[in-house]
């Protein structure tokens, strides 16, 4: 298949396509050359027919299934999906056009309508390996307790005339789904990825529309109508919002027809009309209550963009890409300080200090837009936690360096020290370490470490003060670097 076909693919994520490791042969990874130069055994080049009609059929196909592979490579769908049905169709097809071309016996035309057959072969397997994925089914066994969810708690009483069941408990089961979705294992594969950043964005959107909402209750009541004339208007659009938000999340859980997205859209934009038309004769109270609505309707109208923009690939690669890539330079950056540090460290020299750029990477963390996405914030609290751990690493070293132990010291006291000094050589190993938990590397810095907690529960503070704090503080830090150890070696992913 053609090189560019797959280019896509190398701008997702900043690496190549690895089709190889899902595909047997014959899948869209091989790139073949549509111009084969054979050798005879005399030096003389084979019979080849460029211009022959089945070579230039086979040639038809093969542009046609590169124009699909873009589609197929990033499908992130099912099977009862209309479009996997369109592009299977599509690329059934073409396979039936390669198999009747006509090869005359020419052992040529017979490898390149072998070479077309494979192309298109590979896309139709790859197309059903992701919509048949086992994390792919997860995916959607989760959406679909979402949408029961929704549906029982929101959507139905709403549609039977009665009052939504928001509260606490729906958030919470909502947020308990969010976690068991960014823990789908998605092989690092495209269609998955987009899957499950779908899945979690319509998730979250939810929780946002149906948190506002939880909000809205706890407001103080509506203004009297008394009070003004407009305030029957205001109160009267509020009532709108309320029906409007149901008809949303349905819309997010894909429990009405996109047809309902305009109309929805269309009614919102008429509240906005109608409450900037309202005359609230400078009254401050109304003022303010009317700006409050209108910010409702409008925190409305940015999650219905979602459903109207639909799996839009250039807004995923956006919104998923440029933080991820954010968060990767700053992982690369710390890495290289990391080991700035521990070499100087191994040499004795704690004249290298980069915490002011540390610091500087921790506000830049700060700043990356998550855009919601559960799995990019993991990715963003994964890197502050490299971060800080390199920063407590220089602490604890520089505590130890200026430390001058009086001879008054509580013996207590010094002990927690000494433990501190242990816990210092041992963060310093955890730094360096990258293996996984099954090394026995690994095994013995968690043994070494838990050592350090019990030596640090034998310590008898004998009443002091300091010691029982200096002894708290000193298990928290044990207790950060097994942590980080842990963190290092899970197979958590994006």
């Amino acid at each position: 298949m053609c090189a560019n076909v797959f280019g896509v693919l190398k701008s997702l994520f900043g690496k190549p396509f690895d089709g190889g490791k899902r595909m047997d042969h014959g899948g869209p990874q091989q790139q073949h050359h549509h111009q084969p130069q054979q050798q005879h055994p005399m030096g003389q080049q084979q019979p080849y027919y460029p211009q022959h009609p089945a070579m230039m059929r086979l040639y038809e196909v093969q542009r046609d299934a590169a124009a699909l592979g873009p589609q197929v490579c990033t499908f992130g769908g099912l099977q009862n999906d209309r479009d996997y049905k369109r592009l299977e169709r599509d690329l059934t097809q073409l396979l039936l056009q390669v198999d009747q071309v006509d090869t005359e016996g020419k052992a040529e035309l017979q490898g390149a309508r072998k070479r077309a057959a494979q192309e298109v072969e590979g896309l139709l397997r790859y197309l059903e390996e992701n919509a048949t994925h086992p994390s792919r089914l997860a995916m959607e066994e989760l959406s679909n307790e979402a949408r029961r969810l929704v549906d029982e708690r929101v959507v139905a009483p709403q549609r039977a005339g009665g009052v939504a069941e928001i509260n606490d408990e729906l958030v919470d089961m909502l947020q308990e789904l969010v976690l068991r979705l960014t823990q789908v294992k998605t092989e690092g594969r495209v269609p998955l990825r987009k899957a499950r950043y779908r899945a979690l964005t319509r998730l979250c959107a939810v929780q946002d529309v149906i948190e506002g909402r939880t909000e809205q209750q706890t407001l103080s009541l509506p203004l009297s109508e008394e009070t003004h004339e407009a305030v029957h208007h205001i109160n009267q659009v509020m009532v709108k919002v309320s029906v409007a938000r149901g008809q949303l999340v349905a819309l997010l859980m894909g429990l009405s027809g996109r047809d309902s997205c305009a109309h929805l859209s269309r009614i919102l934009t008429e509240m906005q009309v109608e409450l900037d038309a309202l005359d609230v004769s400078g009254n401050t109270a109304i003022r303010n209550y009317r700006k409050q609505v209108v910010e409702e309707i409008n925190g409305l109208l940015k999650h219905l963009d979602l459903e109207v923009e639909g799996d839009d690939t250039r807004r995923y690669d956006l919104a998923q890409n440029n933080s991820i890539r954010e968060i990767e330079a700053v992982r690369a950056h710390v890495s290289h300080l990391r080991e700035g540090v521990l070499r100087h460290c191994m040499m004795g020299d704690m004249g290298f200090r980069p915490k002011a750029e540390l610091q500087s990477l921790l506000t830049h963390l700060d700043q990356v837009d998550t855009a919601k996405n559960p799995c990019i914030r993991e990715a963003r609290r994964r890197a502050v936690v490299e971060v800080q751990a390199v920063i407590t690493f220089l602490d604890l070293r520089e505590a130890l360096a200026r430390r001058q132990p009086g001879p008054n010291e509580h013996p207590s006291h010094r002990a927690v020290w000494l433990v501190l000094g242990s816990l210092s050589d041992l963060q310093a190993q955890v730094l360096g370490f990258d293996g996984k938990r099954a090394d026995k590397s690994y095994m013995m810095l968690e043994e070494l470490l838990t050592k350090q907690l019990l030596a640090l529960d034998a310590v008898d503070p004998q009443g002091d003060e300091m010691t029982k704090m200096a002894r708290k503080q000193a298990v928290k830090f044990a207790q950060n670097i097994l942590n980080y150890l842990d963190m290092k070696t899970d197979e958590w992913e994006y």
